[in-house]
């Protein structure tokens, strides 16, 4: 199958596939679980095919001339081939953890058009080669999300999907407004033609400017954050896919590709970003460290791991793009691992305080041992692949003179110890407080230990996703 077939079937699979999924639902349920799978699982296999000629060096591109500039292509480069090979397989395990998660809820049918809409649109976002189709893929998922946050709409429920929809829509407005300054500059919005137009030529601090308040919003960075806890309230499957797969993960995939692939920052950014993700770092560890809701302290966490990504990205050194790259992969792999755990631990408890719990992992052994690995990984305790990417965040941080901000983050990193073992401790050990819990369901189960042995697989056989990263890099830098 030639490239450019499988590059469209992995963007267009999922976006057609989702509005056929709850027409086939009102016929058989499980039919309609078992397309959703597939839908998104053949984004997965696609990109896994692009990815020997993505390491090759290269690039498959489709475009569709329409007027204006508004040209639709789609590119794959070893960063957006990365990016949806994470995304899609972190997606397919969410899909099939939800048969069961989400049996017995109202609007099955919605939800899982929505759930493959989400994913499909991600698929579009990451191969765009033009700002213009960017955005709308962008906004696509911002309304997605709006839904699936609001899913069981209850008045409380549609508030705080609300909040999410108003904070990233506007913040996508203003990076649409960027999009125009680096259009009045270039004559353009494709991506390429952008990118042989600033070559040694600055970009207008104002488009960063606003562009990085779209980037931030998205991906729930201090000041914009807020809207990722109160987010907690969607169904566990949901807020996987928000911290893990797709949606907070979008904004630094677009700092990547614009202010790293496509043009390069002033020297004041690559100090003046590192300041404002360790202070988000560091504002959400210490949230997460007071929070008693269980699905609060690990979006709390997102935000602070976030924050490493963002550092990794902006310190301008190889070493930490490339640590940022695998923080990306592992990063999803564990917190998608968490967000399901707490899933099977709520539903089965009907409890989110974690006050009110402890003692479960008698009763739920597989549970807590997948939860309790995906927590290594994020605290980065080797030889589980969150190791290998902290390590080369820190490294790029040094690399660049940045010692100060890498001390800061040495001390969130710390504080993630901290409250991810006290989330552990007071779900799984100490006395119990009457909450009875059976792990009752396979398909969960076998979900978040997927995602703990994926965890642990990435770091023995980090080789792998580090030649991976460490290509992309270079494609990016133009080395």
């Amino acid at each position: 199958m030639k490239n450019e077939t499988l590059l469209l079937l992995t963007v267009s699979v999922p976006v057609v596939g989702a509005f056929i999924v709850p027409i086939v639902g009102r016929v058989s349920e499980k039919l309609r679980n078992l397309l959703a799978l597939a839908f998104v699982s053949t984004s997965f296999i696609c990109s896994l095919c692009l990815i020997p000629s993505a390491l090759s060096g290269k690039v498959t591109s489709i475009a569709i001339a329409f007027p204006l500039g508004f040209n639709f292509v789609l590119t794959a480069d070893c960063l957006a081939v990365f990016m949806a090979a994470v995304s899609s397989f972190i997606s397919s395990v969410i899909v099939l953890y939800s048969f069961d998660y989400i049996s017995h809820y109202p609007n099955r049918d919605e939800y899982y058009l929505m759930v493959v809409l989400f994913l499909g649109s991600m698929m579009g976002l990451v191969f765009s080669g033009n700002l213009i189709f960017l955005y709308i893929f962008w906004e696509l998922t911002a309304i997605v999300s709006w839904r699936l946050i609001g899913f069981f709409r209850e008045k409380h429920h549609v508030l705080m999907a609300d909040k999410a929809f108003l904070v990233t829509v506007f913040g996508a407005l203003a990076m649409l407004v960027g999009f125009l300054f680096i259009y009045q500059k270039t004559g353009s919005f494709d991506l390429l033609v952008i990118k042989e137009n600033f070559k040694g030529v600055p970009v207008p601090d104002i488009a960063v400017l606003l562009i990085l308040v779209g980037i931030l919003s998205k991906s729930a960075t201090l000041p914009f954050h807020t809207w990722l806890p109160d987010a907690g309230i969607a169904p566990s499957p949901v807020t996987a896919l928000l911290h893990a797969a797709v949606l907070v993960k979008i904004g630094v995939y677009v700092f990547a590709r614009l202010f790293i692939s496509t043009f390069s920052l002033d020297a004041a950014w690559h100090v003046l970003i590192p300041i404002i993700a360790a202070t988000s770092a560091l504002v959400s560890a210490g949230a997460a460290l007071v929070e008693t809701d269980m699905k609060r302290v690990i979006a709390y966490s997102t935000v602070s791991q976030i924050a490493f990504i963002f550092l990794g990205f902006s310190v301008n050194a190889e070493i930490g793009i490339v640590g940022s790259l695998l923080y990306i992969l592992m990063h999803g792999l564990a917190k998608g691992g968490l967000f399901l755990c707490a899933g099977i631990v709520e539903q089965n408890t009907k409890e989110r305080d974690i006050t009110k719990m402890g003692g479960l992992i008698a009763t739920m052994p597989l549970t807590a041992v997948s939860f309790l690995a995906c927590v290594f990984s994020v605290m980065g305790v080797p030889p589980f692949g969150g190791f290998f990417s902290k390590y080369m965040v820190f490294s790029g941080a040094v690399t660049s003179g940045q010692v100060g901000i890498a001390v800061t983050f040495l001390f969130g990193a710390v504080l993630t110890i901290l409250y991810l073992l006290r989330l552990f401790n007071h779900i799984f050990l100490g006395e119990s407080h009457g909450k009875i819990a059976k792990e009752e369901s396979v398909l969960m189960v076998s979900s978040v230990m997927i995602f703990a042995l994926v965890s642990l697989a990435c770091g023995i056989y980090i080789k792998y996703p580090f030649l991976f990263a460490q290509f992309a890099t270079k494609q990016m830098l133009g080395m």
